[in-house]
């Protein structure tokens, strides 16, 4: 399979990587994750007034059903390497957390606001790489993630002490993809395979989300089932795609175009729902996006 192809790749190692063919699949790939991503946001608000906790395990559920399909189909089926249960545990439980705080915010706030909040993750993604990857990050790396707080801070705009909540959350769920996606890459680089990452994650939110479900449980008209089980289907390829790209090299090296994903939900809110940032906001999003851009370059500068 070509997935699995992808998610060996080798890391690129010098200022020449923008030419490897590797390399440059992998910026297809998160690319297309970002593309993905945005129209699941898209679905999830337009699902309309659904408990979270529903629409998270319908997301789930469609892609534990597509995984196991994947998986039914390879040579290896449904085989996990012993040493990667942990980590696989860990992934789940941190990126759990990202989908349901990342889809209380599109419920609340702006889905561009949502999703550049949610696009802190490359920045966590350095603090948790520290603890989980022992991955040391340079003085230049720590200074663009306080700045890149310094704009999430411009999006959430805190007045007379009280932070929004919902804008919190959002920033909770980049902690949460951003612990994630650094699990995803010590996976890779075991030789895990990205359908059994997205697989056991997948499953593992569901139970999660199952027994709230069950409580809160709010009947379905066939449109909201309809668009569900497409944010279902973008949430698949969106894992897909971004499981073979964290998995084939290091964030720090494609990072920077999975941003793309600001792009493509501000589009959607615009079109869909007539949201425009206010003046703050896009400060906010240009400190975090050339931070983004300053961090990508630097890593690649420093590995020539």
């Amino acid at each position: 399979m070509c997935l699995c192809s992808c998610l060996r790749g080798q890391r690129p190692k010098d200022f020449s990587v923008l030419k490897d063919n590797n390399h440059l699949k992998g910026i297809l790939c998160i690319t297309a994750s970002a593309f993905f991503f945005s129209l699941m946001s898209l679905f999830v608000r337009l699902s309309g007034d659904l408990p979270t906790m529903e629409k998270a395990f319908f997301r789930n559920a469609i892609a534990a059903v597509m995984a196991i399909v994947i998986l039914s189909r390879t040579p290896e089926k449904f085989y996990i390497k012993k040493e990667s249960w942990r980590d696989l545990i860990m992934r789940s439980l941190f990126g759990t957390m990202g989908v349901i705080l990342n889809f209380w915010a599109i419920d609340h706030i702006a889905i561009a606001d949502a999703s550049v909040l949610n696009k802190m993750s490359p920045f966590f993604a350095i603090i948790m790489s520290y603890f989980i990857l022992k991955e040391k990050a340079s003085r230049k790396e720590w200074i663009m993630v306080i700045i890149a707080f310094f704009g999430a801070a411009l999006v959430i705009k805190p007045t007379a002490g009280i932070v929004s909540l919902p804008a919190l959350m959002g920033l909770a769920s980049g902690f949460g993809a951003g612990a994630a996606y650094t699990y995803v890459r010590k996976l890779g680089m075991n030789g895990e395979r990205g359908p059994v990452i997205i697989m056991f994650f997948s499953l593992f939110s569901c139970l999660v989300c199952l027994p709230f479900m069950i409580f809160d449980f709010r009947p379905m008209t066939l449109r909201q089932l309809i668009i569900l089980l497409g944010a279902g289907a973008c949430a698949m390829g969106g894992q897909l795609t971004i499981t073979a790209a964290y998995t084939f090299a290091p964030a720090k090296e494609i990072s920077i175009f999975d941003y793309t994903n600001v792009i493509f939900t501000s589009i959607w809110g615009f079109f869909a729902f007539g949201e425009l940032p206010d003046s703050i906001s896009i400060c906010g999003y240009v400190i975090i996006i050339m931070m983004a851009v300053l961090k990508w370059y630097n890593a690649l500068k420093t590995d020539h």
